[in-house]
């Protein structure tokens, strides 16, 4: 049996990686994908860059996704303290071949300046060159992280894409327009976006004026977070989710003056690039579910709501005026965050 390796950082992993492990894997009966890394070198990597420092166990689960369907390919993870400069390629070597265990016949590689190195450090062991001229796949990680991960887009894996997508969430009291402006942006985004999942529920049981219970709310968070997860995965880029789980507790707060603390628990644990929040300044609309339309108690409602944001600490960007304004104003936070 013939045994290879492919290693590297995978900072991030690209089509370019993926052509090359499964180039290699067609080669050797017995491929070993090995990722070296390193928190001070792969920091020092990203500090200057246009991407934030990936933690190892993201890159190691990216690389089992990309070859679980390869019995022969095994993926393994060797970590050092060392910098960029002053890496230990000897010392890399000799950890490498105590986690491999067997004798090395090929050395994967896409850098003909590895070629004497390799050479010297697995002298029992081919180098091959795969793809060096960048001629099948024209990228490196270098160059994403040089010039961003939205910028060379299309050589992201489907399954790394997930890491990388921007959750931009649209929140707001009764009839402020929420569910227009999410649905809107995702079409000029061409994306996936997130329903209100309390509306749906509230359509099931009929209305929602007196007939909810407490366990209710418990469904429209954890729902809401499935229905996140799912949308995320289709996402372009950028994914837009209309309503969360501190506006779920708004609502249980309004509707049956009851505090959850499992809904503060979920909100502790929400992870969102961009707040927009939209004033309750738009024309009020009856749609059957809604039962809060008066002035006075919309702008109460109003300040109850960011009054709630305001305990969880979190900074939103408000959108007021009418709805083209709201939609100008939203696309100019948005372009800004994803920095196109």
């Amino acid at each position: 049996m013939t045994v290879g390796f492919i290693g590297g950082k995978f900072l991030p992993l690209h089509l370019g990686h993926v052509y090359a492990i499964v180039h290699a894997s067609s080669i050797v009966d017995e491929l070993y994908v090995v990722l070296s890394h390193s928190e001070l070198r792969d920091r020092q990597l990203c500090q200057h860059s246009k991407m934030d420092y990936i933690p190892p166990h993201i890159r190691l689960r990216w690389l089992s996704q990309s070859t679980k369907d390869m019995p022969h390919v095994k993926v393994i993870s060797i970590e050092d303290d060392q910098g960029n400069d002053d890496y230990n390629w000897a010392e890399g070597a000799r950890q490498i071949k105590m986690a491999i265990g067997k004798c090395i016949d090929y050395v994967f590689s896409s850098e003909y300046e590895y070629c004497d190195i390799f050479n010297e450090l697995y002298p029992e062991a081919k180098h091959e060159l795969i793809d060096p001229k960048r001629g099948h796949v024209n990228i490196s990680a270098t160059v994403i992280r040089n010039e961003g991960v939205f910028h060379h887009w299309e050589y992201i894996p489907d399954f790394v894409k997930p890491y990388f997508v921007k959750k931009v969430v649209v929140v707001g009291t009764e009839s402020c327009g929420k569910s227009t402006l999410t649905r809107n942006l995702a079409k000029v985004y061409n994306t996936s976006y997130v329903e209100e999942y309390g509306r749906i529920v509230c359509e099931e049981l009929g209305g929602c004026d007196g007939i909810m219970v407490k366990e209710d709310y418990h469904k429209i968070a954890y729902g809401h977070k499935l229905e996140e997860i799912k949308a995320i995965e289709k996402a372009n880029k950028v994914v837009f989710i209309d309503t969360e789980a501190i506006v779920t507790q708004f609502y249980s707060n309004l509707y049956n003056n009851e505090h959850q603390t499992v809904l503060d628990e979920i909100a502790s644990l929400q992870d969102y690039d961009l707040w927009l929040y939209l004033e309750p300044d738009v024309k009020w609309v009856d749609d059957g579910l809604r039962i809060h339309g008066e002035g006075e108690v919309r702008i109460k409602n109003n300040k109850a709501l960011k009054t709630l944001l305001s305990k969880h600490k979190i900074a939103f960007k408000i959108l007021s005026g009418d709805y083209r304004d709201r939609l100008q104003g939203a696309i100019g936070h948005i372009d800004e965050l994803l920095k196109l």
